[in-house]
Formats: C-alpha cells, sequence, structure tokens
C-alpha cells in the first residue's frame, strides 16, 4: 500500500538557501503587516507572566505600527519557527524585512545610538 493519499508520487522539493527562506519569510511578514520596516520578536509578551511568542512592528522611522495581536502572534511565530536555532528565552531579535536579516536587538539598539 502507497503512503500517500492522494493517488500522486510525492516529489521532494528542492531545498532552500537559508538565506531563501529569510527573504521569504521576511517578504510574507512584509506582506502582512503594510508599512514595517522591522519585526522585533521575542518569547517575552509584557502582558503575559508565562512565556509566549510576541512581536513589534517598526516602520524605516523607527516608529512603532500597530499590529493586531492574531497577526502578531503569526508572525512571530512564522519566525521563531523558520530560526530554531537562536536563543528565544532571552532578549529580543529584530528581522530586517527588506534584507531578511535576524540579528539581536540590543545590537540594533545599541547602533541607533540608544534610540
Amino acid at each position: 500500500m502507497p503512503a500517500h493519499h492522494s493517488g500522486r508520487a510525492r516529489i521532494p522539493l528542492p531545498a532552500a538557501a537559508p538565506s531563501d527562506l529569510s527573504q521569504r519569510l521576511a517578504r510574507a511578514v512584509a506582506a502582512m503587516i503594510p508599512g514595517a520596516a522591522t519585526a522585533r520578536v521575542s518569547q517575552r509578551d509584557p502582558g503575559q507572566v508565562w512565556p509566549s511568542p510576541h512581536l513589534r512592528a517598526y516602520d524605516a522611522h523607527g516608529r512603532q505600527l500597530a499590529v493586531t495581536r492574531a497577526k502578531a502572534l503569526t508572525a512571530a511565530r512564522w519566525i521563531i519557527r523558520a530560526h530554531p536555532t537562536v536563543d528565544w528565552t532571552g532578549e529580543a531579535h529584530d528581522l530586517d524585512l527588506t534584507t531578511g536579516t535576524l540579528r539581536p536587538a540590543a545590537g540594533a539598539y545599541a547602533t541607533a545610538g540608544g534610540r
């Protein structure tokens, strides 16, 4: 009995390069949150006592954008699952939505002169 149920053989998809996946993720999040240039993701929602995926979106000028709870949770989960090697229990990380680069938020804060 075949392992597939649709009647068609499964064709394995070619493995995408990690940078391709990061860029695709960044494009998907940018499409979900119009005007966003950066997504800051962490496992520490300030309104919760327990760990919970949390996302804040910022425009190109660093202003925080309003994001619905459902969109924020969905995008945060996508980003966290796409980067399983990152330690999400500590500090937040910023995903640059133009390049797909993920970096610690503390580093971004320091390079912006503490603003």
